[in-house]
């Protein structure tokens, strides 16, 4: 049976049907049940039947004809020598971070070498040593990725 009732026919009623995509007219009549109730149908044969109303006509139209080959290949192409261009600001940038990096790398490291030479007399324990140092050799190790990554980029643009 086709019979909706007037909650679940709001959100029917202006969803296509399957068969309406092929052109068609989909129409909803709202109907008095014999229990006094309104109820809703798109079946014409109940509706007619039944003596209903028509709530809603709808004309369903053929979709929107596809995109054109000429206007996806109109999109902006980059031209060698933009691409060229890109590329050497490209590895410019990325050697200009690669020599800021590796003199922060050398900084780091000169930091970690003078904290190892120093001993406080409040580290008796060697833990406490190693404790103090560890910042130090977390910044060094940062900087040592930070420059593999860099090496890594600049390769990856020379292919």
């Amino acid at each position: 049976m086709h019979r909706i009732w007037a909650p679940v026919l709001l959100g029917a009623a202006f969803a296509l049907p399957s068969h309406a995509q092929n052109g068609t007219v989909t129409e909803i009549w709202k109907c008095r049940g014999a229990d006094g109730r309104w109820t809703y149908t798109n079946d014409r044969r109940e509706a007619e039947r039944q003596k209903c109303e028509v709530v809603t006509r709808q004309i369903n139209v053929a979709p929107p004809a596809p995109r054109s080959a000429s206007r996806q290949n109109s999109f902006p192409r980059e031209s060698s020598a933009e691409r060229e261009r890109r590329s050497a600001r490209s590895r410019e940038i990325l050697e200009r971070e690669l020599a800021t990096e590796q003199a922060a790398l050398d900084k780091a490291r000169q930091d970690l070498a003078a904290q190892e030479e120093v001993r406080y007399g409040n580290e008796r324990n060697y833990a406490r040593v190693l404790e103090r140092l560890q910042p130090y050799k977390d910044s060094v190790e940062t900087h040592e990725k930070n420059i593999d990554a860099l090496k890594r980029e600049l390769s990856n643009l020379q292919r």
